[in-house]
């Protein structure tokens, strides 16, 4: 059986902290932003920051395993 949890936690992390297209930290105008479709190097940073920061406590520290049977 193959393990889903590292594959799922990753895919969901990267479509929810995709920079401006739910929010976008630091924002052009404000510190936060949301579904405004913009992004730069700052807002970039940021968000594989908090990618990486909750990738490593999600597979690390919560050890998030999911298998699927066939």
């Amino acid at each position: 059986m193959a393990d889903w949890g590292p594959v799922f936690v990753a895919v969901v992390l990267f479509i929810f902290l995709t920079p401006g297209l739910l929010f976008q930290v630091p924002g052009r105008g404000r510190f936060i932003e949301f579904g405004n479709f913009h992004t730069s190097g700052v807002s970039i940073l940021v968000h594989s920051l908090l990618y990486f920061a909750l990738i490593a406590i999600f597979l690390l520290a919560v050890r998030v395993h999911m298998y699927i049977g066939f």
